[in-house]
Order: structure tokens, then sequence, then C-alpha cells
């Protein structure tokens, strides 16, 4: 029996490997073809009992000889000298390796293949009767022509189609340079990120996103800002994970976004050098890296700075009292934002023995986002005007983040098998101020209002996984995670009229609340690869989660424990050339501290937003069906679904009791959502130099809930609609080391359950120019630099209020950017890490839209219990 091992991080590398060893043992055949007779191919992963057994090993790692990175899936074919015919093969793993076991003695030679390489040989390759080869790195090159071009591969350089999950591979984005994970994200099949970064998958912004397959107490509060810390430079991938397995935590209704950063595996020690500077903001980036023998060391520091961010707001409200009368407030205001952000990290791995990995790292996130708003505010009742209002806001975004894991690994001589413990602390510091002056018509301050709001998230997880084979085609994994957390808010309310000191505001006592939240679970996860090229993975999570909550004013919330079972099954099939997917997977989504939290945002008195303690967590049914195919040069990828959401986590409006013409902003679990829809994404290699993708995203939606509408009153609500965005982008390659690139996006209105928020477009450009001895570039990229604004048209209504908000982003911006990379490195075997904590269990906070709309970012802190 012919066996060949291979790692596998999903249960798409076994299918794909199949696929890829046939096509390695047909192109060994092509390149020996002397006799004639009859052979049976054996196929990796598969057995062949009339293949002759041995007792030797062959090993190695096939890396690209220009870019020093693995050659995934490379094509591995042993051909015996003696017949010059393929008698084995095999595929490599994603980090390079490959492996032939059961090798007779014997003198042979290998060849390797892959599309875009050019196929090499290694020649004298003498097998004695138990003894192992292991011949180290096998460099192949690329069929450029020259090292001034770059090959563009092809289309699944760019995007790989899994089971359960689809990559976008970033590397080549010209545009992204000096950039942040947004600009690489608006670029992602299946997203659509808005002009302040807020991040929907599938028209759901229920979305879990990881930072290399474990959370970050950096995205604990607001992915949008999250966002911002993540240079675009460091970005290898991003994995769209729309049917989750039973493996990941069960929150994130929409699916996970997994952010994958590039690492080193090179001897030696390096710095690289990331810098740009433009009129909208700035970066620089020091990333270092050691490595000597089995131990590694890397330190890196990411800095990032806002400026000359401009947003103008028109706000329209009107309120229909039980009394006939009607109030209207129409308000125009100017605001300014500014922003720097860093990101520090210092990460450590050991090679304790042969099967057994240590990897440990410390990073530290900082955020301090200030925001400057002037409003005036014109208040009338029945139609007669009452009073203008000026008011100054400033509000200060504060946060201090630090996530420290240790990850165990264990692997075993039996291919995929191994077990690992991963433990990992969190806490994310966050201060949430706003202060506001009401002033007079020639300036002069009437009176101050202050509103402080602290908050923090911290959290410890202790996480084991366990997998082994079974048989050849079979894999189960099982694993136990614990998830401890407590979530603080403290808010203080202190007003003053004109010249005297502040104290604390009658109308507005302060409170504390204190959320403690417990998440026990467990899983198992099969996956079956049948010969037929069918892979199935099926599998169940369960979830307990207890609650202990409370708030200083009002005392203990009750809120009952709850249990979840989350069932999720991933079917795939390849059908001559065309990968067909169907995916079933039930999620929950928790609710946010942004939600949760009862701190009033009274920052703009007409537009006030208050969080709800007493949220419960919403459960989603997804389903979709894809297929994907590559025909000559031209990759196709669809895929549609549907979604049923119960108990839903909806952001209500409604009018104020108290405040003629203000509306409130809350949370309610009153809505549930239908939904279907569609995504298609197409790419075209016109040549190596030329490519050009297209993509659509189509959703139709229906909300329903009940809205309130004052005095303890509900009503039933509906609306549904079709939300449409789309875009496309191209790259070109030219000698001597230039390359451009261009990007535009278009997204419509999104329906809501009171009204339809507005939509807006993004467009970007760049070229960028490699220096001769490939270790730095220079390059220019602007945004939207033909268009002096953004105009965003939202609107909301119920019986009880109308309001129209019309924003104006001024985003025109260009950039200058620089890399260099400085020190020797020499190529080591990469060696598989230790896993990690991935906790993707917490709703974030709402769209974003109601902190321009409402004259200030909310105080309600960013921390999230999950």
């Amino acid at each position: 029996m012919n066996q060949h091992p291979y790692h596998l991080k999903h249960a798409m590398k076994k299918f794909l490997l199949i696929c890829v060893g046939l096509l390695s043992v047909q192109l060994a055949s092509a390149q020996f073809p002397i006799s004639t007779a009859p052979q049976r191919k054996a196929i990796p992963g598969t057995a062949d009992d009339n293949t002759p057994k041995g007792n030797s090993k062959i090993t190695g790692f096939v890396v690209d000889s220009a870019m020093t990175k693995a050659v995934e899936f490379a094509s591995v074919a042993l051909v015996s000298k003696t017949t010059n015919k393929p008698v084995d093969g095999a595929v490599a793993d994603d980090k390079g390796k490959f492996t032939l076991n059961k090798v007779l003695a014997g003198d042979y030679k290998l060849l390797f293949t892959f599309i875009g390489y050019e196929n090499k040989t290694v020649d004298g390759i003498k097998v004695e009767k138990g003894k192992d080869i292991d011949l180290g790195v096998v460099k192949l090159s690329s069929k450029a022509k020259t090292l001034e071009e770059v090959t563009v591969t092809g289309q699944k350089d760019l995007i790989e189609e899994k089971v359960d999950r689809l990559v976008y591979n970033a590397e080549k984005d010209i545009t992204a340079k000096g950039g942040d994970a947004s600009d690489v994200l608006r670029k992602v099949p299946m997203l659509s990120v808005d002009l302040q970064g807020n991040v929907s998958l599938r028209g759901s912004s229920n979305i879990r996103v990881l930072i290399n397959n474990k959370p970050s107490t950096i995205v604990a509060g607001s992915v949008a800002d999250a966002l911002k810390q993540i240079p675009a430079d460091m970005i290898k991938s991003v994995e769209v994970i729309t049917s989750p397995s039973a493996k990941y935590d069960a929150e994130g209704s929409g699916g996970i976004i997994n952010i994958i950063t590039k690492k080193n595996t090179l001897q030696g020690l390096s710095l690289n050098v990331d810098a740009g500077v433009g009129n909208r903001g700035s970066n620089l980036s020091l990333n270092g890296s050691y490595r000597k023998g089995k131990m590694g060391f890397s330190l890196g520091g990411f800095g990032r700075a806002n400026y000359n961010l401009k947003v103008d707001v028109f706000n329209d409200q009107t309120n229909f009292g039980p009394n006939g009368n009607t109030s209207r407030t129409i308000q125009n205001g100017t605001g300014k934002n500014s922003g720097q952000f860093g990101n520090y990290n210092l990460g450590f791995d050991y090679d304790m023995a042969k099967n057994q990995s240590l990897t440990a790292g410390v990073r530290y996130g900082v955020r301090n986002m200030l925001n400057t708003q002037d409003y005036d505010i014109q208040s009338f009742v029945n139609g007669n005007k009452t009073g203008t209002l000026f008011r100054d806001i400033d509000t200060k975004n504060l946060s201090g983040t630090v996530d420290v894991n240790v990850d165990y690994l264990h692997t075993y001589k039996k291919p995929q098998q191994e077990w690992s413990i991963s433990t990992m602390y969190s806490r994310n510091d966050l201060t949430n101020n706003y202060d506001a002056n009401d002033k007079s018509a020639v300036d002069a301050i009437l009176n101050r209002q202050k509103n402080i709001n602290h908050s923090n998230n911290q959290e410890a997880t202790l996480q084991t996984d366990y997998q082994t084979p079974i048989r050849k085609n079979q894999l189960i994994e099982f694993g136990a995670k614990g998830i401890m957390r407590k979530v603080s808010s403290n808010y203080d309310y202190l007003y003053a009229n004109a010249g005297d000191p502040l104290t604390q505001d009658p109308k507005q006592p302060s409170g504390a609340l204190d959320y403690d939240q417990n998440v026990v679970g467990g899983y198992t996860s099969y996956t079956y690869t049948t010969k037929s090229r069918y892979t199935l993975k099926a599998g169940a999570r369960y979830e307990h989660t207890s609650i202990s909550a409370s708030t200083r004013e009002g005392g203990e919330i009750h809120i009952p424990n709850y249990g979840n079972l989350v069932p999720s099954v991933n079917l795939s099939k390849s059908i001559k050339g065309t990968m067909l997917k169907l995916g079933y997977n039930r999620r929950i989504q928790r609710p946010g501290i942004q939600q949760l939290n009862p701190n009033i945002n009274a920052a703009n008195p007409q537009n006030i937003s208050i969080g709800n303690p007493l949220l419960r967590p919403e459960l989603t049914d997804n389903i979709e069906l894809g297929a994907s195919r590559t025909i000559k040069k031209f990759f196709l990828n669809a895929t549609f679904f549907g979604r049923k959401t119960d108990n839903m986590i909806t952001q209500v409006v409604q009018s104020s009791d108290t405040l003629a013409g203000g509306l409130i902003t809350t949370y309610q679990n009153i809505g549930s959502e239908h939904a279907l829809g569609s995504n298609i994404f197409g790419n075209l290699a016109v040549s190596s130099k030329i490519n050009i993708g297209i993509f659509s995203n189509f959703l139709y939606s229906q909300l329903k809930g009940k809205a309130p509408i004052g005095g303890g009153i509900s009503q039933d609500v509906s609306n549904s609609g079709l939300n449409v965005s789309g875009g496309f982008f191209t790259q070109f390659t030219f000698k001597n080391g230039w390359g451009a690139q261009g990007f535009a996006f278009l997204q419509g209105s999104q329906v809501q359950l009171q009204g339809r928020r507005g939509g807006f477009g993004f467009y970007s450009a760049g070229v960028k120019k490699d220096f001769k001895n490939k270790k730095g570039s220079i390059g220019l990229a602007g945004e939207n630099f033909l268009t002096k604004n953004f105009h965003m048209h939202t609107q909301n209504s119920s019986p009880q209020f109308t309001q129209v908000s019309d924003i104006y982003i001024f985003m025109r911006g260009v950039r200058l950017t620089f890399t260099y990379k400085i020190g020797k490195m020499t190529m080591d075997a990469p060696r598989k890490k230790g896993k990690s904590v991935n906790n993707d269990d917490v709703k974030t906070g709402g769209d974003g839209m109601n902190q321009q709309q409402g004259g200030g970012t909310p105080s309600t802190g960013t921390a999230r219990p999950r």
C-alpha cells in the first residue's frame, strides 16, 4: 500500500492534494515517455496495492528561488533511473514540505513542477534500505525572462477557493502601500468597507475579525478603529470564512474574516523599513527579525497619523407629537478628525524538539483619535422658529491594548496527527470622553457639558485541540475551550453655566456597568474525502454562556444563562474542472459593550444614543451554494446564499419623550431578517503582465420587528429591498521593476429596519518602481483624487418622526511610499507553528453612521464582552 503523508490546515488541502497529485503524475509521465506498457499510476493520498513497498523516506522543502517563500502544492514525481518511469508522487503542503514514504531501495531522480515555475530535476538520488534522505531546500525558478520582470502566474495566486472559505492574497497590492487594513479589505470579494472603515460580509456587519487565527482586543471594541492600526504592508492574505466549521467559536452570524500577516522563516538578521507621507496621512514601520538555529525573535513597530480629514453634516428631523404639535430640528455641522495609531509586537518561537514547538508573543496597540465638530441647531415648533443653538464638541477616543499569548504544539509520526494547547490574556483600557460648549450667536459660552466614560475589557482563555487521521481519507478533530471575561464601564456627567466650575449634572446621574461573562465550549469535527473527489466536513459545537451583570444605579441585572448547539456541514465536489460547494451552519451573535453600555451619549442633544444591558444573543441559520471554474485565462466564482436571523439585535430610533425634536438611538432584540443574495467574482489574466478583475454583490433582505414609539408602546415595523455593490481592479507589471494598479468600488444604499442608509463610492490608483537590487521600492498612490467629496444620503422614518441626513466626506488624497530591506538572510526550512487562541464570539458596535449624524463619537466605550 502506497501512502504519502501531507500536512493539512484545513480539510480542503486534502482535496487539493488529490487533484494536484494527479497532475504531477501526468506531468511526470509526459516528461519520461519511454515505455509504452500500461501502468497504474499512484495517486497521492490514496492506496495502490500493486505498488511495491519499501521502508525508506525522502523529504524536503520546495521554495521560490527569488522570493524565498514556500511554493504551496508543488508537484513531486519520483522517477526510477532503471525504467525512466514515475513510480511515486507527492504534493508539497502549504509550507512547501513534501514527503515520499515507503520508498524501495534503488537509484532515482525527482521531478518538481508547478504552474508559473520552470521544471526542475534533482538527479543522483540513491536510496538505501531503511535509510531516510532529507533533500533540504529545493529552489524553483520563476518563468520570468529577466529579474526585472514580475510574472503574474494566474488567478489562483490571487484567489484560492477552499471548502469553507475564500482566500485573497494581498501581497501584490501597490495602492495599499502606506495604507491600513481597511484599504486591503475593500478589494476582497464578498466584503464591503464603508468610508468610516466599517466592514460587512454579504450585507451583514455581524462578523468576527481575527488576526493570524486569533482575536485581539484591538478588535474588541470597534472593527473600524482596529483596521486603522494594522498596516496594509504587513498583510499577506485575507481569509473570508463564510461557512465556519465547528472548530471555530459560534460567534459571528455573518461569518469570519481572518487577516494573515507576513511572517519570516529565514535564518539571520533583517530589518524592513516602510514609510509613507501624504496630504491625509503618514506612516512609519520598522520590523526586525533574528533567527539562529531552533530559536527566533521578532520585534516590530508601526505608527500612523491621520490628519486633514473633514466631514460636513446636514441633518433634518421632525417629530410628530401626540397632541398634534410638530417639532423640527435642522442641523448644519463641520467636523475635523485626526488620529494617531500604533502597533508594537515582540515574538518568540523555539523548536523544543523535532516534533514540539513553543511560540509566545506580546502585542501592544495604542489609539488616539480626536474629533471636533461645530454645529448650529435650529429649532421649530409647528413651523415657527423657536431658537438657534451653537455647539462645539471635542471628542477623545483613547485606548491601550495588551495581548499576551503562549502556545504549544506537539506533532506525531502519523501525518496530520497533532495536539496543541493555547493560552491568551488580553486587556483593553479605553477612555471615550467628550466636551461640549453651548454658545450664543456672538460666540459667547452659555454653558458647558462633559461626559467621562472609562471602560475596560479583559479576558483569559485556555484552549486545547487534537486531531488525528482515520485511515487514509478521514480526519477527526475535537477540542475544548474556556473564556473568562470581565468588562466594566464607568461614566460621569458634569455641567456648568458660563464662568462656573464643572460639577455633577443633576439631570444626568453617574453610573457604572459591571459585566462578567464565562463561555465554556467543546466541539468535534469530521472530514471525509472520497476517491471520486467529494470532500465532506461536518461537525457540531456546544457552548454554554453564564453572565453576571449589575449597574451602580439599578443593582443586579437578571440575565439567564444559555446554551447553544451549533452544527455545521460543508460539502465540496470537483467535476471536470469546476468546484462545487454546499454548506450549512448555525451561528450566534452575542451583544457587545457598545450595545450594552447604559452610558448616555448626548454630545448632540438632538441625537442621543444609549445601550441596553438586557440584550440577548441572536441566532442565525446560513446556507450557501457556490461554484468556481477556470476557463483558460478566466477564473469565475459565484456563490448563492440565504440566511434567517431570529432575535435580531437591531439599532432602533425613537422620538424623545422629554426633548422636543430629539431622537434617541438604542438597541433591541426586536428584529428578524430573511435574506437571499449572491456574490459573483471574475478575473481575467490577459497576459503575464495584465490582470483584470470584476466583482458584484446582490442582497435582498426583508426585516421585521417591533420599534418603540414612546410611552412604553411599540408597533410592528417592516422594511425590505435590494442592496447592490460592486467594483473592479486591474494590475499591470512592466520591465525594469515598474508596476501599476487601479481599483474602484461602488456601494448602493442599504436597507435598515426604519429606512435606508446612504451609499458611497471609492477608487484608487498607484504606481511602483522596484530598485534593481530588489531590496526596496518607491511608489505613488492616490485615492479619490478626481473627486472633491463623497455624498451619503440616509433616511429613517416612523409614524412618530422623519430623519434625513446628508454627509459629505472629503477624502481626496495622495501619498508617496518607500520600502527598504536591510540585512542578509538565508533560507531555513519552514516549521509548523503552534496553534493559537481564536476567540471569535462577539458582536461589534453599530454601523458607525450615527456618530456622524449625532455630532460626535458615542461615549460608550469600545471594549466588548463576548
